[in-house]
């Protein structure tokens, strides 16, 4: 039995990744899976609430970081783990709150010394690239620490993310994209090789393409056979420069990396 099957039972739609259960005494609003970086759970609002997307049980019903008390423990927390270097901005949709919040959030992290990266985790620049100003991308750029993670899965949503993104390249801001392997959406060698490209003639570095977390009621309606996404990752790598290609992986509770699907 394949990994991805051997641990679909420790999903759970309250904790899909264990993180509470593992470290119970995090602040609110803290999860914590890796040695190096910890997500901060920001707003439970979202542009789209995407029927792929793990966290959409837990959305409205787990504690955000949303004031400064949360916040400051937040801080303290990251401050008395000088291992930590990479911080998420995260939710929900960290860009769905006011350009002052963001600001307070990304300030709060990039002004510690021990952080060399704080990311903004967002669907905007597909959903709602109009919240990407000209104003927002100077107010992101001035740490000279903030990369954005975008969520893009399809060619299409690449090309409306493009005006977007340069918005934010031009200011110096890395854009990567992360993406999820969705049965009928993006599952065909030629399907992921067009997003790859339109994505790359965007600027938006191709990061990570994900196999479907194995949570029942997802995997069953978008789930991709891991032969099937091995193929798609082999006709890829033989189709385009390594600049363009992003690597294939599975999220795996038990798993301290992402999992390459050769591992699987």
């Amino acid at each position: 039995m394949c990994a991805l099957k051997r641990t679909a039972a420790l999903f759970s739609p309250e904790d899909p990744f264990g993180e509470l259960k593992k470290n119970p005494s995090l602040p609110a609003g803290l999860r914590r899976r890796f040695n190096d970086r910890v997500l901060i759970m920001t707003t439970s609002e979202c542009f789209a609430r995407c029927p792929h997307c793990t966290r959409a049980f837990i959305l409205g019903k787990t504690e955000t970081v949303d004031t400064e008390e949360k916040l400051e423990k937040c801080v303290q927390y990251v401050k008395k783990h000088p291992e930590i270097r990479d911080v998420l901005l995260s939710g929900g949709d960290v860009l769905t709150l006011s350009n002052a919040a963001v600001k307070r959030l990304v300030d709060a992290f990039a002004s510690l010394e021990q952080i060399d990266i704080v990311r903004i985790c967002t669907r905007a620049l597909v959903d709602k690239p109009e919240r990407i100003t000209d104003s927002l991308a100077r107010l992101l750029a001035r740490s000279g620490k903030v990369w954005a993670n975008v969520h893009i899965n399809t060619a299409a949503e690449a090309l409306r993310a493009a005006p977007a993104a340069a918005r934010l390249v031009n200011k110096g801001i890395p854009v990567s994209s992360q993406t999820v392997l969705l049965k009928g959406v993006n599952d065909t060698p030629e399907k992921m090789l067009l997003l790859l490209r339109k994505l790359s003639a965007a600027r938006i570095r191709p990061y990570y393409v994900f196999q479907c977390d194995p949570v029942a009621a997802i995997e069953k309606r978008f789930g991709v056979p891991l032969k099937k996404a091995k193929a798609i990752e082999k006709y890829c790598a033989e189709h385009i420069g390594g600049l363009s290609l992003p690597r294939f992986v599975a999220d795996l509770p038990s798993s301290l990396r992402k999992t390459p699907l050769d591992l699987l």
